[in-house]
């Protein structure tokens, strides 16, 4: 059962460089529900859910720049209400 839900917008080279896919690994690993998906604005919106040190731990690994194709710039994070999510997947 999810304990937080947290929706982090990631700026910076995130799209056209595999970045949706990697941080899907990334919380397949983890252990986390949730999505990510581009942004009309050339960002990327990741929504997680898990327990509060898988969350963080994502969260960690999108600051440090994710996928070594991306250049992550700045990631914003604000709580998002718990949703339904029965894995981790990209978003079209």
């Amino acid at each position: 059962m999810a304990n937080v839900c947290v929706s982090a917008y990631v700026y910076g080279r995130v799209q056209g460089v595999g970045f949706r896919y990697s941080t899907q690994q990334q919380a397949t690993q983890l252990g986390l529900t949730g999505y990510a998906r581009n942004l009309d604005d050339g960002s990327v919106e990741v929504v997680a859910c898990g327990s509060q040190q898988q969350v963080d731990s994502l969260i960690d690994w999108l600051k440090q720049g994710g996928p070594k194709s991306a250049k992550v710039d700045r990631v914003l994070t604000e709580p998002k209400a718990p949703g339904d999510y029965p894995d981790f997947r990209v978003r079209h």
